[in-house]
């Protein structure tokens, strides 16, 4: 007969594994669950680093150039994400339903990309719990929500900013927008992006992980608007 303690090592592995298994299939019942999420970020990205980044990486490939090229960007849309309080789910439906071109060539004066559009829907878009026309209608609003301070709009020449100085910027300009519901992000020495918190009906509310997940660089470069 098998001996009492190697019975209960087994009993003890089947529990673990179960309450394993319970505790997956806990998260699974909502991670990546179609609609299922606390709320959205708004990104917004300083076109004129993405491209001078781009350009240092000898990425010049069509969905740089289509944002790169003649036209001057400055903050451009890089998409509208649902995220948890924690974390954030992706590819919610794989495969994901078609986008139709004509839904991505109205987005192409926020969103100055194709594949980026594409991406966009794929990744977060599919999360949302919304169709496509939905989805983008929401970016659009969203957008809309946000003013951008008149500094930064067409600005001609390269300028150093605090990421705190940003955010003042924008939080002046948005009445209800506050320190807790906007991040700045950096590379090495570029500012990148704008987050800012959105509920599910687009509303300016707070969110404490992504703003700990802000540039903590004392100052930021903000490379000119092509053209200036």
């Amino acid at each position: 007969m098998p001996r009492l303690d190697t019975i209960s090592r087994f009993l003890i592995s089947v529990a673990i594994i179960l309450c394993g298994a319970v505790g997956a299939s806990a998260q699974d019942r909502r991670q990546n669950a179609p609609g299922e999420f606390d709320f959205y970020v708004l990104s917004l990205s300083w076109s004129p680093s993405f491209c001078e980044a781009a350009s240092e990486r000898g990425n010049n490939g069509r969905g740089t150039q289509a944002q790169c090229g003649g036209r001057p960007y400055s903050f451009v849309v890089h998409g509208l994400w649902p995220q948890y309080e924690r974390g954030f789910p992706e590819y919610c439906q794989r495969p994901s339903p078609q986008l139709a071109r004509s839904i991505m060539s109205s987005m192409l004066d926020l969103m100055p990309a194709p594949g980026l559009i594409y991406n966009e829907w794929d990744k977060h878009g599919t999360c949302s719990g919304l169709g496509e026309r939905a989805y983008f209608e929401a970016i659009r609003k969203a957008r809309a929500t946000v003013k951008i301070p008149e500094e930064f709009l067409q600005l001609s020449e390269p300028k150093t900013v605090a990421p705190d100085e940003l955010e003042t910027a924008f939080i002046k300009v948005n009445p209800g927008l506050s320190n807790s519901a906007i991040s700045v992000t950096c590379d090495s020495k570029r500012l990148s992006e704008v987050r800012i918190c959105l509920s599910k009906d687009l509303q300016f509310r707070s969110c404490e992980e992504i703003d700990r997940r802000a540039c903590r660089r004392d100052q930021v470069l903000m490379p000119p608007v092509r053209g200036g």
